[in-house]
């Protein structure tokens, strides 16, 4: 079973697995979350405050899971975020990154519907301040 397991998860990804580097890096669950959120103390605050609840809502969400192969992968996407974020005083004006087309196109409908709420999610917390104000009414 365990050789099955390795050979799903090379074709899920890019670049064959190498499970001896992936564990190297992969944090366990908790510590991988409490990085997290440390991490998004540095960010302005619309975008900690809607990180902070994405990632409690997305661990919480996987916390039952027992295949291995959904646990890695979704560890290991964790700690690339992680390892992307901006730390010191660039992450004030950090304002994120544009998505790869290549893992769009291997998103599920339900990840793509997933993904558009956050798009009407963040388009609230990032309208331009004048946009809140009525048409046609003067200040």
């Amino acid at each position: 079973m365990h050789s099955t397991l390795v050979r799903l998860a090379e074709s899920i990804s890019k670049r064959p697995l190498n499970l001896q580097k992936t564990s190297a890096i992969l944090l366990p669950p908790l510590p991988l979350y409490r990085r997290i959120l440390r991490a998004h103390r540095s960010l302005p605050y619309e975008m900690r405050s809607l990180g902070d609840d994405y990632v409690r809502a997305e661990f919480r969400r996987h916390q039952e899971i027992e295949n291995k192969v959904h646990v890695i992968g979704f560890l290991s996407q964790w700690k690339q975020y992680l390892d992307e974020l901006p730390v010191g005083p660039e992450a004030k004006h950090f304002t994120g990154k544009k998505l790869d087309p290549t893992v769009l196109e291997k998103m599920s409908a339900e990840q793509l519907g997933q993904l558009y709420e956050l798009m009407h999610a963040t388009k609230d917390v990032w309208k331009p301040v004048g946009e809140d104000t009525e048409v046609g009414v003067k200040p």
